[in-house]
């Protein structure tokens, strides 16, 4: 004879109705909603109800957990079974980490690090919250409480600093930027220009190529081959660019490389704008070391040259067509320039059948609202009576 069920689980229709109506709700605990169709499992006044076993593998929870549900209803209701109070004797009851806690502990991790550390660790923050906070915290709740913000102290994130209240990094950036407004005329092209060093570099052991469930393996052991520079030319209205590798990177390849740009790539330009950074090889001086004086003259009568501010290399047009080139062309190893100069022509051609372009959007406008910390501040005196 089988033994008797010590609670008998029958829901009133009002009762049903509520488990129902609180389950289908979207602030409603996962918790809480998973009561609910405990209860209305093991319901015997509408159906045929589950067994205990049954009703654990269909929710998904232990014996255990489906014993308690009944306990709560037997002995406090549905109230006992909707309420979901934590256990005070639980980690989360006895947080140790209010908000003035967490503030603080947040305030410290964006602080200064400790002499003879590079970064904060969660035992140094750890150590510091003994002296600082009222209570000890351990490593789990300092780590839980840096999760909630998305404070991560591995993460570096390496920018572009403008300095504050410069007149001079202004009035170059205004410069440039009026320059990107002029509408497009193929008769004075504007011309961005920079140039990036590039390390050759040869494979010791020879990579494991890609199969199927196993990626491409290269061995972290390379040779050195030396290094170059790549020089690039674009024109960001037109939709074409020049590169070009040499094995140094002096005044005098600039001013050929120049020279190039001049007489081969626009040689039916009235005047080329152009575009470039203030590195030490990138002035009109650089043609005289490398023509003769009546040559340079002429040359350099058809530039009209725009500096970009110094560390403002935001404002070349040319770093992004780089920042292009090294993603989809120079993410590997390179051992010799010959083969260099073969990929990149390559990848050039490939851009300029695409016309690729770039449309800048940031004007001078623009700057003065959001850049208003770079431009310096005018204090108005009295008129002198």
């Amino acid at each position: 004879m089988a033994r008797k069920k010590k609670y008998v689980i029958a829901l009133t229709d009002d009762e049903l109705k509520t488990l129902m109506s609180v389950k289908r709700k979207k602030k409603t605990t996962k918790t809480v909603r998973c009561r609910c169709q405990i209860l209305i499992y093991l319901d015997e006044a509408h159906g045929k109800a589950y067994t205990q076993e049954q009703c654990a593998n269909s929710v998904g929870v232990c014996i255990a957990t489906v014993y308690n549900v009944i306990k709560y209803f037997v002995d406090g209701g549905l109230e006992k079974v909707l309420s979901y109070g934590r256990n005070i004797n639980s980690d989360n009851a006895r947080r140790k980490l209010d908000g003035r806690a967490e503030a603080k502990l947040i305030e410290i991790a964006c602080g200064p690090v400790p002499e003879g550390h590079s970064r904060w660790t969660l035992r140094l923050l750890e150590d510091k919250a003994k002296v600082e906070l009222d209570v000890p915290v351990s490593k789990d709740a300092i780590r839980r409480a840096l999760k909630k913000t998305n404070c991560d102290l591995t993460k570096n994130d390496y920018w572009c600093i403008p300095p504050k209240e410069n007149a001079e990094f202004v009035a170059c950036m205004e410069d440039v930027l009026d320059v990107y407004e002029q509408p497009y005329n193929p008769l004075q092209p504007v011309v961005c220009m920079d140039e990036k060093p590039y390390q050759l570099l040869g494979e010791s052991r020879d990579p494991l190529p890609m199969r199927k469930g196993s990626d491409q393996k290269i061995d972290s052991e390379y040779v050195r081959k030396g290094t170059c520079s790549i020089f690039v030319f674009t024109e960001p209205l037109g939709g074409v660019r020049h590169l070009n590798v040499c094995s140094r990177r002096t005044s005098i390849d600039w001013a050929k490389e120049i020279k190039c740009m001049v007489d081969v790539h626009y040689p039916d330009a009235e005047k080329i704008i152009l575009i470039m950074d203030n590195l030490n090889t990138h002035k009109i001086s650089s043609l005289y070391k490398a023509f003769p004086p009546a040559e340079a003259r002429r040359i350099a009568k058809r530039l009209e040259v725009h500096y970009t501010p110094k560390h403002g290399s935001w404002l070349n047009i040319a770093e992004i067509e780089l920042n292009v080139m090294t993603r989809q062309c120079l993410k590997r190893r390179i051992d010799n320039i010959d083969t260099l100069r073969s990929e990149l022509s390559t990848w050039e051609s490939e851009r300029n059948n695409n016309s690729a372009g770039v449309t800048w959007q940031f004007t001078n406008s623009q700057a003065r609202t959001k850049l208003i910390s770079l431009y310096p501040t005018i204090e108005i005196a009295d008129e002198c009576k």
